[in-house]
């Protein structure tokens, strides 16, 4: 996944009006403390946000605020793991899946969709 920027002035630019919205497939990872940046991460190229290389400093953490950990390269590969780890299965859905189905059934169906729409940077 890749790390982008958003200048709060283009927000409606990108995100849309609260009546005309436009959906993203985006995941919020921090903000400004002062609201006039955010960062999000993505595995499409985002047309309107500036991609960066690395996490910026002078941004608070806001994806799992209870974590309390500050922005850096480190965080966002831990934010990737953690989207991964909730968008699985349970394993005894899994199992059960395997069971009625195949094991590439399971890798074609299950696993392979969540590793394209999470992938490690």
């Amino acid at each position: 996944m890749k790390l982008y920027k958003l200048e709060s002035s283009n927000w409606e630019t990108f995100f849309g009006t609260h009546d005309e919205r436009i959906e993203r497939d985006v995941v919020t990872l921090a903000q400004t403390p002062s609201c006039d940046a955010f960062l999000y991460l993505s595995k499409d190229a985002q047309d309107g946000l500036e991609l960066l290389d690395s996490a910026p400093s002078g941004f608070d953490f806001t994806y799992c605020q209870e974590w309390g950990l500050t922005v850096d390269d480190d965080v966002i590969d831990r934010v990737i793991l953690d989207l991964r780890k909730k968008a699985y299965p349970s394993w005894e859905d899994q199992l059960d899946y395997i069971y009625h189905n195949s094991v590439e059934d399971w890798k074609t169906n299950i696993i392979t969709p969540i590793k394209e729409k999470y992938p490690k940077r």
